[in-house]
């Protein structure tokens, strides 16, 4: 278990954090880097102080597990395809679907 991950279940995350609840809210957000803005300071704001440590990890753990799923739908399982659109070393890749338990096309052959 990845620190990350530890910190996830030790902190008890409340996922209705992660929600858009107010529709202006959804209006506003037109990139993904103002959900990210929003969410990261809606956590921030929730923490009421609280000191975290690995919250760098957390955040990537978030972002990057659905990220290289999304990937891997699109190519359809194709490892050396995702790694060539995501800008990766094809063992990297490989290393990150593992920590992840993501699977693909070429990790079951």
């Amino acid at each position: 278990m990845s620190k990350a991950e530890a910190l996830a279940e030790s902190a008890a995350i409340d996922t209705t954090l992660f929600e858009l609840t107010q529709p202006t809210e959804a209006a506003t957000v037109s990139s993904l880097r103002e959900a990210v803005d929003l969410f990261v300071r809606r956590y921030l704001d929730e923490m009421d102080g609280e000191m975290s440590t690995d919250f760098y990890d957390l955040v990537l753990s978030e972002v990057e597990d659905p990220l290289l799923q999304a990937v891997m739908e699109y190519t359809r399982g194709n490892q050396t395809r995702a790694a060539t659109m995501l800008g990766l070393n094809r063992g990297t890749l490989r290393k990150k679907l593992k920590r992840y338990d993501i699977g693909g096309r070429e990790s079951q052959r």
